[in-house]
């Protein structure tokens, strides 16, 4: 029977990131079963008890304290469990007691000590999320806000005090941005160059990124807005600051703004916005069918089509889907998507092909999962709270998607498994090969397997490599996520 045991430590704090490391290492540990280091708020103690992971000790957490918590075969491999990561946890303090790893405690401290500093980026738990963002605000910083679970009549308070003092707010749930070439969160190492993004998306932020840098252009900035913002209640406050700033840059030539479909009102804010520049605009919006243009914007229904407008020429033009298709066992798609945005693109592309589709997250004109029809293909966003709730993130923790894979890969309608893999800072190490021991480990014969990958060739994964090891376990790797999608196509209709 399995043991969940918990432990807290009193007024100790880590960043979301390194705490969903920390909890993915724990989970390479024998007998561990489940694991997740989180600070014990009463959201986060909600989502340790609904993955099976809250004892006593852990219920009794107060917001500022951090709880460790395991579910493991036995109390011997729990308690090792946790013992491990009290170790893991003493490293940064010994570095600190050395004298040779000290990090100021609170802003103030942080702003003293790095004079000239005008971006705070708080990855706090949400209930203390926009706090830290007002002090920083009002210590004249730009902010970019991490994290998630940040009440909505907070983040309008925020960015409407922002505005009035001439900052900028990127999120909440901001997990991408690349400012003055640095990335920052979930982002990549890219090419400098004249093309600014501003995305309600990571992924998709990603993804067009990642593209423009491997077909010769480059990135002045790319700014993130957070889910939201381009909704009625945002109303769109920091999608219109960053395109102002971008529009300002003499650095940035073209801008593309990615998100989906923004509330009414708020697209005619945008187009305004844009009608009043001498640059040119691309706009993807996932899903959007119909959209008012100003002459020097174009729509893009992709994220590849996005990168392309940018350059200023086609990309992947070689690519043949039919020519590389492979006749698939059966009739269905099975979509598994770490990146919601590359999850939506995947849709646009098969329902532009009359297919029907289903999600968890659908687009216009996908249907829900329940009640869809037997036919349709089924894409999921892995990284929706369903899948990640007391879990890391699947970019973070591939083996999120491992349970959703094997079960793909035996599923009789299956014809072909369509994944995405996404490299850059904040990543796995080497989502690739944790794929392919998934795929080489399932029994044959097994579905046909596409794939993309978003990075490029100086991300710390590196993407050549990452492409090498997919294709070594016979994964079919495309050229883009929108690609991958028409790959998966053509391998179902091969089957006819």
């Amino acid at each position: 029977m399995s043991v969940t045991a918990n432990r807290v430590r009193a007024g100790f704090f880590l960043d979301s990131v390194a705490l969903m490391r920390l909890s993915r290492s724990l989970l390479a540990l024998p007998g561990v079963e489940d694991a997740a280091l989180m600070m014990g708020t009463p959201a986060n103690r909600e989502l340790l008890g609904d993955a099976g992971l809250l004892a006593d000790e852990g219920a009794a957490a107060s917001g500022g304290d951090l709880v460790l918590a395991v579910r493991a075969g036995d109390e011997t491999q729990a308690r090792a469990a946790l013992e491990h990561a009290e170790t893991l946890l003493r490293r940064p303090g010994q570095r600190a007691a050395a004298g040779d790893d000290w990090h100021p405690r609170t802003l103030r401290s942080a702003t003293r000590l790095l004079e000239g500093a005008n971006l705070a980026l708080i990855s706090v738990p949400g209930d203390f999320a926009a706090a830290e963002a007002r002090k920083a605000l009002r210590q004249g910083l730009h902010v970019m806000i991490f994290s998630d679970n940040v009440p909505l009549e907070a983040e309008v308070a925020l960015k409407q005090e922002a505005r009035q003092r001439g900052l900028l707010v990127m999120g909440p749930d901001c997990g991408t941005a690349i400012v003055g070439g640095v990335p920052l969160a979930f982002a990549n190492r890219v090419a400098p160059g004249d093309i600014g993004i501003v995305g309600a998306s990571g992924t998709g932020m990603q993804e067009v990124s990642c593209l423009v840098s491997e077909h010769g252009g480059g990135i002045s900035h790319a700014l993130g807005v957070g889910g939201r913002d381009l909704g009625e209640a945002v109303g769109g406050i920091s999608t219109l600051m960053a395109l102002r700033a971008l529009m300002a840059d003499p650095a940035t030539r073209h801008v593309v703004l990615i998100s989906k479909p923004p509330a009414a009102a708020v697209a005619a804010r945008v187009g305004e916005c844009l009608a009043g520049s001498d640059k040119t605009f691309t706009l993807c919006l996932i899903g959007a069918r119909e959209f008012a243009l100003p002459p020097n914007a174009g729509f893009a229904s992709t994220l590849k089509e996005a990168a392309a407008q940018a350059l200023g020429k086609a990309i992947g033009e070689r690519f043949d889907p039919a020519a590389l298709a492979v006749p698939a066992r059966g009739p269905s798609i099975r979509g598994l998507f770490a990146g919601g945005t590359l999850a939506a693109e995947a849709q646009v592309v098969l329902l532009a092909a009359g297919q029907a589709v289903a999600s968890n997250a659908p687009v216009p004109g996908a249907s829900a999962l329940d009640g869809a029809p037997p036919e349709a293909h089924r894409l999921l966003d892995l990284g929706d709270d369903a899948y990640t709730r007391g879990r890391p993130h699947p970019m973070i923790d591939p083996g999120v998607r491992d349970g959703p894979l094997r079960a793909a890969l035996a599923d009789p309608l299956a014809g072909v498994v369509l994944l995405d893999t996404v490299l850059g800072y904040g990543a796995c190490d080497d989502p690739a090969g944790h794929l392919a021991e998934v795929l080489e480990a399932a029994p044959a014969p097994r579905p046909t397997v596409v794939a993309s990958v978003t990075g490029t060739r100086d991300d710390p994964q590196g993407r050549a490599g990452q492409i090498e090891r997919l294709r070594a376990a016979g994964v079919l790797v495309a050229p883009s996520n929108a690609d991958a999608a028409a790959l998966a196509l053509a391998c179902v209709a091969a089957r006819c």
